[in-house]
């Protein structure tokens, strides 16, 4: 049996489509940390949605100066001019022609360093399929999976916590 509420989806050109869902989450870059997670249906923008809903819920009176590191699906203009509304640098990964991010971001020295830190986010997410049991779910409907996922992402953070206690 397959999941009603499950999309067919495929992450490139050469993969072939499956039904999944799409799990997405919110990292603390300095300690590596998940502070979020969400899962939503899969479409093309379902990244770009979930990243605007996650700093919509995360600090909205934050004082602290907040960016937002994500990969080079997200460069373009409608999903960039969206964070800086917010008061939130995008940290985006630039394209090679026409990207939105421009040299007011990309000259500092927190940009480089946030690109390189942007990586750690797949840990969890390969964590999550070997050791969380999330390569292939085995609950239907998209609230079930959803708490799930949730859940993996903090057993993820557990474990992590002896290893950043210990420095």
């Amino acid at each position: 049996m397959t999941d009603p509420e499950a999309r067919l989806f495929k992450k490139s050109r050469r993969a072939g489509a499956m039904l999944c869902f799409m799990g997405h989450s919110m990292m603390e870059n300095r300690s590596g940390l998940i502070v979020q997670a969400d899962l939503t249906r899969a479409d093309g923008h379902a990244e770009r949605r979930a990243a605007i809903d996650m700093l919509h819920r995360h600090s909205p009176g934050s004082t602290r100066r907040l960016t937002l590191a994500a990969d080079r699906g997200s460069d373009s203009a409608d999903f960039v001019a969206e964070p800086r509304q917010m008061v939130v640098t995008p940290h985006v990964a630039q394209k090679s022609r026409h990207s939105a991010i421009d040299g007011r971001t990309t000259r500092h020295p927190g940009y480089a360093k946030s690109q390189r830190r942007r990586k750690k986010i797949e840990e969890p997410f390969g964590w999550a399929k070997t050791v969380g049991g999330m390569a292939q779910t085995l609950y239907r409907g998209i609230e079930r999976v959803r708490a799930r996922f949730t859940l993996a992402m903090a057993a993820c953070n557990l474990a992590r916590l002896p290893k950043l206690l210990a420095n």
